[in-house]
């Protein structure tokens, strides 16, 4: 059963800075992520494998909802979208990997992933728009508006942080009660539910970073004709 997500013991100290199950967790994500990038890409054939079609597949479908949201070239976006949805619906899965605890439950690693999106929604304002035209985004329509958006856009962040922590966080605490009452069957179908859950949950924060970002390109957003010729398989 995890404990308390706001208050988390470390595991060891490496120096004088203490690491926490939960910075664990998440560095043996990235290792996972990491070593499967690298065995799935070493050898992409014409004629591809279901380990390749699976990840084609991932790829179109990623890219399609980077073009259908954004309205954008997905090539520039797909590290980060791909990268944010995939880490995130592992690292919910691993509330099913008894004695684990997962990361997304802690509001410090979700703070971490809403920083990341807030950092790319203003490089990619600044790209599209350039400095000056992205601090007059903030004014429009009217200049008075620019209290008002600016609140806007660091309150969004709070959200996509307080969504992700309060969801998962939930999930995880109700499954450690019902297997601390009830033992392993009872709760099976909820973990099952669980599955789903933190694939929603992926999804979700995933579509607010491409809707946050995309809002930030506005109009200048970049395009590419190739890129809408092709169709997802």
């Amino acid at each position: 059963m995890i404990g308390s997500p706001l208050a988390i013991e470390p595991v060891f100290q490496l120096g004088s800075v203490p690491i926490t199950m939960p910075v664990l967790v998440t560095w043996g994500i990235i290792l996972v992520l990491v070593g499967g990038a690298a065995l799935l890409t070493r050898r992409l054939r014409i004629e591809p494998g279901k380990a390749q079609v699976a990840l084609e597949l991932l790829v179109s479908t990623i890219d399609s909802q980077i073009r259908d949201t954004m309205q954008a070239d997905p090539a520039r976006h797909r590290m980060l979208i791909g990268g944010l949805f995939v880490f995130i619906l592992i690292a919910n899965w691993t509330a099913l990997i008894p004695g684990v605890e997962p990361p997304t439950a802690h509001i410090e690693t979700d703070a971490a992933l809403a920083a990341i999106v807030f950092a790319a929604m203003i490089r990619e304002g600044v790209r599209a728009r350039g400095a000056l035209g992205y601090l007059k985004s903030f004014a429009e329509p009217v200049w008075f508006m620019a209290p008002l958006t600016l609140i806007e856009q660091i309150t969004r962040t709070f959200s996509m942080i307080v969504r992700l922590f309060g969801n998962v966080m939930s999930g995880v605490f109700v499954i450690g009660i019902l297997l601390s009452l009830a033992g392993l069957l009872v709760p099976i179908p909820l973990m099952a539910l669980d599955l789903l859950t933190g694939a929603v949950q992926a999804y979700i924060f995933a579509v607010l970073a491409m809707v946050f970002i995309g809002a930030a390109i506005g109009e200048s957003a970049p395009s590419s004709p190739d890129t809408h010729s092709q169709e997802p398989t």
